[in-house]
């Protein structure tokens, strides 16, 4: 009795401690879109729940047959004063929330029909698809993409020119307009992605070949380099200048990494790893610096001159490197001149992101509807790929807590779409898709199959989402929120 007594007293504090955060932010709140209010409340009450430490506490409502307040990311008040009331407490009637389990599961659902639009299968997630040049004279195949799950097409910014994505377009519209069946169009703002130039050695062929505790010069782009003198330069200006001795520099998602040093006043690229059967390093292949702060800006010089095409014929806008709000507020000021507005994505793919990843929701939620992309190729390349599944499954909470509808991207059933054959553990990384509302697929030869074997995976693995406990640490995302308003 005693234990149930105590239990009491824990979640009367842990309860006044996050209903306080809350009302602390009542301003903030009520600057918000009013479909988004209730959401951005709830929010702010799970990251100050997740601001302690309960899993003691969890672990004795447990024992007691009580919830221990897992899966209940998208209704916490509600769900503690619950508990409270099996205890035995009389709580104040216009003090219990009315966002319960039901409630907040109807808000992400309106949401995520919002941005996505309707389906056939109302129990597994909405499916998108990138497409590329090779569809654009391939009406029959986008249809077999439509007919077979595909909700919606997405088109990358970063590859191609106005006239491919019209032709893309056009392709996506027909095949839907013959299947019966809506598709919504998806375009990704390019955003300041840092890519390898080669301005000596290499250049003809765009390729330069390397090997372990091999030097290569790092220059600026433009700079004039014997043809014979091996070294890189990344395309955004300034870039090398921010660089310190020991940090890292990451080549093609992860396959080439090394180390700056300095040499005779110069800054040197030391390679200390190479994972990939071909050692090369590549013109216009990605480069990752996650040891260095980079303050760029959210849009590139390409990216405006894409927005008006894109405000005009996209339905869904995935804003890419986002770091923190002031880059969404740019976005958004920039779409708001046109009369069409896009609904926008925020792609979670760098450090920045994730750490600001409620500042960020916070600042979405100034829009009707919006969403979130895990975009987990970058993601991983700058976080670690050790730390990936830790850090996807802390932005699926918080996105869950805000009623955010979330995107599952990057590599999803990679070696099936490629091969026809699907490898152990890509299953289960594709089960565990199950938990976003949308699931992203790259071509591949075999993607109408793809898309049917995700299908059959994410119907069996439904039925498991609410399935899991998980035990509540503080998490430094939430901490950070609250030490930095």
């Amino acid at each position: 009795m005693e234990d149930l007594k105590q239990l009491q007293v824990d979640l009367q504090v842990l309860e006044k401690k996050i209903s306080d955060a809350s009302s602390n932010r009542i301003k903030l709140i009520s600057g918000l879109h009013i479909l988004q209010q209730n959401s951005a409340k709830n929010l702010i009450q799970y990251l100050a729940l997740r601001n302690e430490d309960i899993r003691l506490l969890q672990d004795n409502l447990h024992q007691a047959g009580l919830s221990s307040l897992a899966s209940s990311e998208s209704h916490i008040l509600k769900q503690i004063q619950s508990v409270r009331q099996r205890l035995g407490a009389t709580l104040i009637e216009n003090e219990i929330s009315a966002s319960d389990f039901y409630s907040a599961q109807n808000e992400l659902n309106q949401f995520t029909y919002n941005l996505f639009g309707d389906k056939k299968d109302a129990s597994i997630p909405h499916i998108m698809v990138t497409l590329d040049t090779s569809f654009e004279d391939n009406i029959p195949l986008i249809g077999n993409l439509i007919v077979a799950g595909m909700n919606v097409a997405r088109i990358n910014c970063a590859h191609g020119d106005e006239k491919n994505w019209l032709t893309l377009i056009e392709a996506v519209h027909e095949a839907a307009d013959k299947s019966g069946i809506p598709c919504k169009i998806y375009m990704d703002i390019a955003g300041p992605k840092m890519r390898v130039d080669l301005p000596g050695k290499g250049k003809k062929s765009g390729k330069l070949k390397v090997n372990i505790e091999m030097e290569i010069l790092l220059v600026e782009t433009g700079t004039e380099v014997k043809h014979n003198e091996v070294a890189i330069a990344c395309y955004e200006i300034g870039i090398f200048t921010n660089l310190k001795e020991g940090e890292r520099i990451i080549i093609d998602d992860g396959k080439i990494e090394g180390i700056v040093i300095l040499k005779n006043e110069a800054q040197y690229l030391k390679i200390t790893r190479i994972s990939s059967k071909k050692p090369f390093i590549k013109k216009d292949k990605g480069l990752n610096l996650p040891d260095t702060h980079i303050d760029l800006p959210a849009l590139t010089n390409a990216d405006l001159k894409a927005i008006p095409f894109i405000a005009q014929y996209a339905d869904i806008v995935g804003c890419s490197f986002l770091r923190k709000p002031d880059d969404l507020i740019l976005i958004r000021e920039i779409f708001s001149k046109y009369e069409s507005k896009p609904k926008l994505i925020l792609k979670v793919e760098t450090p920045d992101a994730v750490i600001n990843l409620p500042s960020l929701l916070l600042e979405a939620m100034k829009d009707e509807s919006y969403g979130v992309m895990i975009a987990r190729g970058d993601l991983a390349v700058e976080i670690g790929f050790e730390r990936l599944s830790e850090i996807q499954d802390e932005i699926l909470w918080i996105c869950e807590a805000a009623h955010a509808p979330v995107i599952w991207a990057t590599q999803v059933l990679e070696s099936f779409n490629k091969s026809g054959i699907a490898t152990r553990s890509e299953i289960t990384d594709a089960a565990h898709a199950a938990k976003a509302e949308c699931v992203m697929l790259n071509k591949g030869d075999y993607i109408v199959d793809t898309i049917k074997l995700l299908k059959e995976i994410l119907s069996k693995s439904g039925g498991h989402r609410q399935k899991k406990r998980y035990t509540m640490r503080p998490l430094n995302i939430a901490t950070h929120f609250f030490n930095q308003s």
